[in-house]
């Protein structure tokens, strides 16, 4: 798979080199396609991702664990946050929360009648960012990062996207068409990510020109930022997760914090602080106006979808297999219930909050006069925000900081993710491919903007948009999947037992006995017990769990032994190694404590 991947992304290199205005002619007709036919398509998927993880983790499937029943997490709950919002998000936040929100407001959506630069038109403004980039946005990460851990670590799976689909069909991961969905993963990461540095680089350079008041013209500074920054990301993907990631995240998750406050104390605070509830009270009370919009309504609804809520849904979409593979990866002993609240609502809440201090800052000087405007992409507006606040040489610096983390922290992710899928699902990529990888997404962006600028980059960005279509039919089969998987895992299958045995027992208590009965647990004819209608040894439901608090220590030692000299390294095998190690423990040391009282005696 590799080297399938790896071919593939040389094709589009040279497509890039040879002809640029080729692929973003290309990549903008694929997307103007997709925005007029598929567009409600984007829109339902959005929301069906959304109220799936709303109900498996409101019923009683929301207790089962993503790895068995005892396992603890890997990260503290702070890290864990810290690496969701790092990974999941990226260099936009800092650029494009304070610009979307100014944007919207100059230039109202659709469904709005305000007059643009008007106060009225400050709420709908920011409401529909918030419809863009927060909670249901979070809904597909959640989706395609839940399924992918409960697959790894409750089943024991390889952790690759067509793993999956077993339910639907056995052995999807050895299958062609699993095979094609794996590489498709493979390469849209390769590229959403490549484009996205692209494009940070250049912002990078807008803003150290900013902070040294000097322009940066030409590709000389990109090419050595991106050089630089590749080198890190590298250095930070081979150095492991915990060690690499979690560090940077929480760096940023410091800094970002920071800077909010620090806007939200010297900037518009009572200004502020109004509009938080009331953009969430706004986005409420007209989210069905705002899935309403159609292209085939007019040529100002269409280029609004295609500039941003098909764009940004669809964008998310693409880059659901590298984020949600990662969030899988750092989301091991988590209850599926903890799981959907946190990634999807806490994010989210970051994320409206950030919007309603930058992007209600921004909006809130352009009220004031002070000349705030978007300038080119937007990558002006939160430096110029910072020129108009206290200690601007400080807060300027620590605002490219944070870009700068943002940058490496979502390429190392998505190195150490492209490294484990194109190596079957290792836990731990070797790091001759890590470094392939990094390198390929450091000297594609590198050659795109050398080879083409903005048009490559854009291009790249539209072929990425039209590239989603066949994953958001792919997160509708792990939907399904994912569902039949719960309907039959052993918590499922317990309660199921127990919910018939209190009807059977009190139900023959009450025909027997009237209410002067004991509830007992007295065996009975296999006929007439609470699993009459099921078949509790089953190998298909029950040969891939195993109970750690009640496997044979010796046999659980063994087993582990024989995986890891057949399988190098899988995720498979790390999760039942972590599975047994507890009962493996605990009985060495009961062991050793019996010698022990025996040597005593």
């Amino acid at each position: 798979m590799f080297a399938t991947a790896l071919t593939v992304a040389l094709c589009f290199i040279v497509w890039a080199a040879v002809a640029p205005d080729n692929i973003a002619e290309v990549g903008s007709t694929m997307q103007s396609w997709v925005v007029r036919n598929l567009g409600w398509m984007y829109g339902a998927i959005t929301v069906a991702c959304a109220v799936f993880m709303i109900v498996i983790a409101c019923r009683s499937t929301g207790r089962i664990k993503l790895g068995p029943d005892d396992a603890e997490p890997d990260f503290s709950t702070v890290t864990w946050i810290s690496m969701l919002f790092a990974a999941g998000l990226g260099i936009g936040p800092i650029f494009y929360d304070p610009m979307e929100p100014l944007q919207h407001f100059l230039n109202p959506p659709p469904t709005t009648d305000a007059e643009g630069g008007t106060m009225e038109a400050v709420r709908s403004a920011l409401s529909q960012a918030v419809l863009h980039q927060a909670s249901f946005a979070w809904g597909i990460y959640a989706l395609v990062g839940g399924s992918l851990a409960y697959t790894t670590y409750r089943r024991g799976r390889v952790p690759l996207i067509s793993a999956v689909f077993e339910p639907i069909f056995p052995d999807g991961s050895n299958r062609v068409l699993g095979k094609i969905i794996d590489v498709a993963a493979v390469l849209v990461t390769l590229f959403g990510t490549a484009t996205s540095l692209g494009i940070g680089a250049l912002q990078i350079r807008t803003g150290t020109s900013i902070l040294t008041g000097k322009p940066l013209e030409g590709n000389g500074f990109v090419v050595v930022a991106m050089s630089v920054l590749t080198v890190v990301f590298i250095i930070s993907a081979v150095s492991g997760v915990k060690r690499g990631i979690a560090l940077l995240s929480n760096i940023n998750m410091g800094l970002v914090i920071a800077l909010g406050l620090f806007v939200l104390v010297t900037g518009s605070t009572v200004f502020l602080l109004d509009l938080l509830p009331s953009t969430v009270y706004n986005l409420a009370e007209n989210l069905l106006a705002m899935f309403q919009v159609s292209a085939s309504e007019g040529k100002v609804e269409e280029e609004f979808l295609t500039s941003w809520t098909t764009l940004l849904w669809a964008w998310w979409i693409s880059w659901s297999p590298f984020v949600g593979m990662f969030i899988a990866k750092i989301s091991r002993g988590r209850t599926i219930r903890e799981f959907a609240t946190v990634v999807v609502l806490v994010p989210s809440a970051i994320s409206i909050a950030w919007f309603v201090i930058f992007g209600g800052t921004s909006i809130r000087m352009n009220l004031d006069g002070l000349g705030l405007e978007i300038k080119e992409s937007g990558e002006n507006v939160m430096f110029d925000i910072m020129d108009n606040l206290p200690f601007t040489g400080v807060t300027s610096i620590v605002v490219l900081i944070a870009v700068v983390i943002f940058f490496v922290t979502a390429a190392d992710s998505a190195t150490v993710v492209m490294g484990s899928m194109s190596q079957s699902g290792r836990a731990f990529p070797s790091k001759p491919v890590t470094i392939i990888w990094g390198a390929a997404l450091g000297l594609i962006a590198i050659f795109l903007l050398l080879a083409g600028g903005r048009n490559a980059l854009s291009g790249l960005q539209s072929i990425m948009v039209s590239c989603s279509v066949p994953f958001a039919l792919i997160i509708i089969g792990m939907m399904v999947s994912w569902w039949k998987d719960l309907s039959n895992d052993p918590a499922t299958i317990r309660r199921r037992y127990a919910r018939s045995a209190v009807y059977k027992g009190v139900a023959k208590g009450i025909d027997e006995h009237g209410d002067d009965f004991v509830f007992g647990v007295d065996p009975v004819p296999a006929e007439e017990g609470a699993g009459a209608h099921f078949d509790s040894e089953d190998p298909e439901l029950t040969d891939w769990y195993t109970d750690a608090t009640s496997e044979d220590p010796e046999e659980a030692r063994k087993q582990r032994e024989e995986e890891a000299a057949a399988t190098p390294d899988p995720w498979a095998a790390y999760s039942r190694t972590q599975e047994n190690r507890a009962a493996a423990e605990a009985a060495e040391a009961a062991e050793k404590d019996a010698k022990e009282k025996d040597a005593d005696g």
